[in-house]
């Protein structure tokens, strides 16, 4: 029997009741719907609606249920639409006509509001607990590695040296901010839909905010018209995992270019690696390559999902039944991003060796001869037009800074036109120094600021990540589920 059945002659086209069904998708679920059903019952009986013995029976209809959907013996009824009848129609067929109560002072549409939050607090506080997972594996590549030096780039140009460690710590920032945006979302979805019925809140007095509680949740929603029509919270899921999986591409790209034989930086393990069906001699990163590749997947599900809500009037439409497909997504697909990424950093091999020779490339160190002119009272732009001409030169020559000439270096600064640098062109130290200023370590040290590749501010940094980590595992400030609510996938 339709649960909506009594208004119509007809019964649907066999061809509207295919395409309108959801229950392929949405049994996903049937836990967090049958944890708020019971709930549910537990505020009509505190009402006085439902009567003891009938709130029993139905609780513990609803318990066997869940047994049932845990253990893949129900069997869901493709007639019945959606995962929301199935369960009241399989109740009803185990209890009986009480089963009809279970629906007093809810409609599917605040029901499948609630559940999706249910839902998705979970993956929220798992998702957290993956991104701190691959957190602690690149702290401990960093770690390992705290003297590796690389180039740093920006345009894909060899720029200035870094500590590799203070590479992989940047990605440790752009993971807690991803932290940051998925409990934002989570603060905010936390709050209960029901009672707020198909769109103008029940007919009964309900205490909304006890069963709220007994849900978990922070509060209640404090508009039924809202809260019906609500799906902010999906699209902010949505945003985050997305981002979430931006980051990750950017660095998968990064991997997939160091393990280059050209590169040769990093090599993937092999359990991490995959050959070719035609070439012998392939080893290539796949796993990351398909990161990468999925988060254009996680895009449209973003995209998706915001062209969903575009042009929808206030309240619950039909159209929301298609918000399921692209929250699933999103959300299984950053977790096991998140997870084989992890492995791969994990078991990454670093060549430290093949990092410092290319370090040697595209004169890097030219910033810091540059700052060391401006230590010495020379202009930063005449610094600047100084060391350019002796990278000029280098390049000519094709040597490195570091071996221009003493008169290499006085002509320069004579020729700059610039008094100071004129002057200092006629102290007997000055090639020295300059020569000094262009060393790979020499870079690094002038780095000395908050954030920056210094050595001894990269250690810091790195035991404040373990730390903050380290913390992160003892106090973990999420509430749980309720019972049952975290089975389901």
């Amino acid at each position: 029997m339709k649960a909506w059945g009594g208004r119509f002659r007809e019964a649907p086209d066999p061809l509207a009741a295919d395409y309108t069904r959801s229950i392929e998708l949405d049994r996903e679920l049937a836990l967090v719907d049958l944890v708020g059903s019971i709930a549910h019952v537990h505020g009509l009986e505190r009402a006085g609606l439902v009567g003891p013995d009938d709130a029993a029976r139905l609780v513990a209809g609803l318990d066997n249920l869940g047994d049932e959907v845990r253990d893949g013996t129900l069997e869901w009824d493709p007639a019945l639409e959606d995962v929301h009848l199935n369960l009241e129609m399989a109740l009803a067929d185990r209890i009986g006509s009480v089963a009809g109560m279970l629906h007093t002072g809810r409609s599917r549409n605040d029901q499948v509001a609630t559940d999706l939050r249910l839902w998705l607090r979970p993956r929220i506080d798992l998702l957290d607990a993956d991104l701190v997972a691959l957190e602690r594996a690149l702290v401990g590549v960093a770690e390992r590695h705290l003297d590796a030096v690389m180039p740093g780039h920006t345009h894909l140009q060899p720029a200035q040296p870094v500590l590799f460690a203070h590479h992989l710590l940047a990605l440790v920032e752009m993971l807690e901010r991803d932290r940051g945006r998925l409990a934002d979302c989570r603060r905010r979805a936390n709050r209960s839909p029901l009672g707020s019925g198909a769109l103008a809140g029940t007919g009964f007095v309900i205490d909304r905010e006890a069963v709220a509680s007994e849900l978990g949740f922070d509060g209640v929603t404090a508009n039924s018209i809202d809260a019906t029509g609500d799906r902010d919270f999906v699209v902010e899921f949505v945003g985050a995992a997305a981002l979430a999986m931006v980051h990750l591409s950017r660095f998968a790209e990064e991997l997939v270019w160091w393990s280059h034989p050209r590169f040769g930086w990093v090599r993937l393990a092999e359990p991490f690696s995959t050959g070719s069906s035609m070439l012998p001699n392939k080893r290539n990163p796949d796993p990351v390559e398909l990161v990468r590749g999925r988060t254009a997947r996680v895009i449209g599900d973003l995209t998706t999902s915001l062209s969903l809500l575009k042009g929808l009037p206030l309240g619950y439409q039909r159209d929301l039944q298609e918000d399921k497909q692209p929250l699933f997504d999103a959300a299984a697909t950053l977790g096991s991003s998140l997870q084989v990424l992890a492995a791969v950093v994990m078991t990454l091999e670093v060549n430290e060796a093949a990092m410092l020779e290319a370090a040697a490339d595209g004169h890097i160190t030219a910033t810091a001869v540059a700052e060391g002119l401006v230590d010495r009272g020379v202009a930063f732009r005449a610094a600047h037009h100084i060391v350019g001409g002796l990278v000029l030169e280098a390049e000519t020559a094709g040597i490195p800074l570091g071996r221009l000439s003493d008169e290499d270096i006085r002509e320069a600064l004579r020729a700059s036109g610039d008094d100071d640098a004129e002057a200092l062109a006629l102290h007997p130290d000055a090639p020295a120094k300059v020569r000094a200023t262009a060393s790979l370590d020499g870079a690094l040290e002038r780095c000395d600021v908050v954030g920056g590749t210094a050595p001894t501010r990269v250690r810091a940094a790195v035991a404040a990540a373990r730390e903050r980590l380290a913390e992160r595992s003892r106090s973990d400030p999420t509430e749980p589920m309720p019972a049952g609510a975290h089975a389901g996938g």
